[in-house]
């Protein structure tokens, strides 16, 4: 039991020593999860920071979870995997590409909407499994280890508003070349009297760039939102008196399990649907 007890305490050594110096400081700010040092300067401003290096390891997970689930297979009989996989395809085939995009499309466009999906799902999933990826360190043995921290990429505005334009750039690039540039901006003025042209119009152009907003302001949102309440379930175990810690696991493991559950998965699917539906009715304006 005693070597239990060292080991959670050597875990809550590693998980917690910012929030409970903050708290001692009486400075604990959630807030400053989302104040980033630069750990690799590089040129033209490419440097490796705390979203980016979560970036690099959803993308290495990513690819991973592709191969192992789609492309790998051991033995002639399905397996658990396999059929994961094949819910994951499924999913993504009839849940997303079918519903947003036109038939002739699908062949396209599919692997951009499915890749969307699981990236995305992938980064929301990094952001709740306490990771060594963080700007404060604790000092081990005389040696300097970074904390374990949670922390989503898609919790920062940058990188929802980077997917965001991706989406966005397809869906004209794709609607100039399905229908031609005169025809497909055209679409974009209904059958009105010309005298109300002028005011609807602008309406439409703007209709268009708030496409950009809704998309990357939605998952960026409800990732922070989450993050910001579980971290501050967890600060009130060190700020407030011991009679709020029950409340605080209590509180913080249901928001925990709310985002893990369902927001990480509806937000992937609503972001990948969406940027289907957008794509598609570029394609075919007139549907």
């Amino acid at each position: 039991m005693r070597k239990w007890l060292l080991a959670l305490f050597a875990l809550g050594a590693l998980v917690f020593p910012a929030l409970a110096q903050a708290a001692e400081d009486d400075e604990f700010d959630p807030a400053h999860e989302w104040d980033f040092k630069t750990w690799v300067d590089l040129p033209f401003g490419l440097d490796i920071t705390k979203p980016v290096a979560y970036l690099i390891l959803g993308t290495i997970v990513t690819c991973l979870l592709g191969i192992v689930l789609m492309r790998v297979k051991v033995g002639k009989d399905p397996t658990r995997r396999q059929a994961v996989g094949e819910m994951i395809y499924e999913i993504a085939q009839v849940q997303v590409a079918e519903q947003g995009l036109p038939t002739k499309a699908i062949g396209r466009w599919f692997p951009y909407v499915a890749t969307l999906m699981l990236f995305i799902w992938v980064i929301n999933m990094l952001g709740f499994i306490p990771l060594p990826l963080s700007d404060e360190t604790v000092d081990v043995g005389g040696v300097q280890l970074p904390t374990l921290a949670i922390f989503a990429a898609t919790s920062t505005l940058s990188v929802t508003l980077a997917l965001a334009l991706m989406t966005f750039v397809f869906t004209h690039v794709e609607g100039i070349r399905a229908n031609g540039a005169v025809k497909y901006f055209k679409s974009w003025i209904p059958e009105v009297p010309k005298a109300l042209l002028p005011m609807i119009v602008p309406l439409e152009i703007l209709g268009q760039f708030m496409r950009l907003i809704s998309l990357s302001v939605r998952l960026y949102a409800n990732m922070l939102a989450g993050h910001l309440l579980i971290l501050t379930f967890i600060g009130l175990i060190f700020l407030t008196h011991w009679a709020v810690f029950p409340l605080s696991i209590v509180a913080g493991t249901a928001f925990y399990l709310f985002e893990v559950v369902i927001v990480v998965s509806i937000q992937a699917y609503i972001f990948a649907a969406l940027s289907a539906i957008y794509i598609g009715s570029a394609i075919e304006p007139d549907h």
